[in-house]
């Protein structure tokens, strides 16, 4: 069972509907990608689990009880609406935010130390948020994210306005605080910090659950059980009626590039032994996996 469980969530702005009959299970200790176009109901299941929206019917357990408000204290959440007091020195401000979640002064002085000193942001203590960037800013808030250690952590678009030097530090804290035990659902559009960080992923459109499972278990899932042998010695790799045919050849210098498609119900094994008794040397064999990306695009383009 996952700290958080959604079941049958439904909700409706007016006539239109936002979540219908929504049913997900955030697994304990993982990193869940939360995916979806613009407007597909993301943002407004986030807000449910983080109490700012009430679903019109539904429930959310966290820990296996419904949840209540003393369990959002647990939850750290990153909406994508970035909100500091301008005005605010960031030290303050960030003390501010971590008292908000039930966390003394002295301890929270003692812990976002500690997170100024990692990101080597100590200098920035004492400026004002308005003499941040969006990258610095964007910073500030992330610690004041993770700062009273969550059991959840809620980040919705964290690499947005962030270089490529931050966004890289930023995914290896993710990875740090998932080996120490955090929950992570990360709603973003990146599809390639998908398939690094995430261990399952959902995917809304039109406030519907279309599809959810393993990352690479929904990548093979989309195959369409091609591979690509790479050889060198023959000038062409010959099909095998009922193993496989061969969809494109090229040739660079003696060294072939070769798509393959296997028949239904053969076995990568059974093509390397078909292959295998041909004059050609293997270089390498490898499953063409589709990326999340296109996978994303074909779901939401058939929806």
């Amino acid at each position: 069972m996952g700290i958080i469980q959604c079941k049958d969530v439904c909700k409706s702005f007016g006539e239109k509907v936002a979540l219908d009959h929504v049913s997900l299970d955030f697994p304990q200790g993982k990193i869940f990608g939360l995916l979806g176009p613009n407007g597909a109901g993301k943002t407004t299941l986030i807000r449910i689990i983080n109490r700012i929206t009430i679903p019109n019917e539904g429930t959310v357990l966290f820990d296996g009880h419904p949840i209540t408000q003393r369990d959002v204290e647990r939850i750290g959440y990153l909406p994508e609406e970035r909100g500091l007091y301008r005005k605010m020195k960031v030290g303050d401000q960030a003390m501010y935010l971590a008292q908000l979640k039930g966390m003394s002064a002295r301890t929270a002085a003692e812990e976002l130390r500690k997170w100024f000193v990692k990101f080597g942001i100590q200098s920035w203590w004492t400026k004002k948020v308005e003499e941040l960037s969006k990258g610095m800013a964007q910073k500030i808030q992330f610690i004041t994210t993770v700062v009273h250690k969550p059991s959840l952590l809620i980040l919705d678009e964290p690499f947005s306005g962030f270089d490529p030097v931050n966004a890289q530090l930023i995914r290896e804290e993710i990875l740090n605080l998932k080996a120490q035990g955090a929950t992570i659902v990360l709603s973003t559009h990146n599809m390639e910090s998908v398939e690094e960080l995430c261990d399952d992923i959902a995917l809304i459109n039109r406030s519907k659950l279309v599809i959810t499972g393993g990352v690479d278990e929904i990548r093979h899932k989309y195959g369409n059980n091609n591979v690509e042998l790479i050889y060198t010695g023959a000038s062409s790799v010959t099909p095998v009626p009922g193993v496989f045919r061969v969809l494109s050849d090229s040739d660079d210098s003696g060294r072939h590039t070769s798509v393959l498609m296997l028949e239904p119900g053969a076995s990568n094994s059974d093509v390397l032994n078909a292959i295998v008794t041909q004059p050609l040397t293997v270089n390498s064999f490898r499953e063409l996996v589709p990326r999340m990306n296109d996978i994303f695009i074909r779901l939401v383009t058939e929806e």
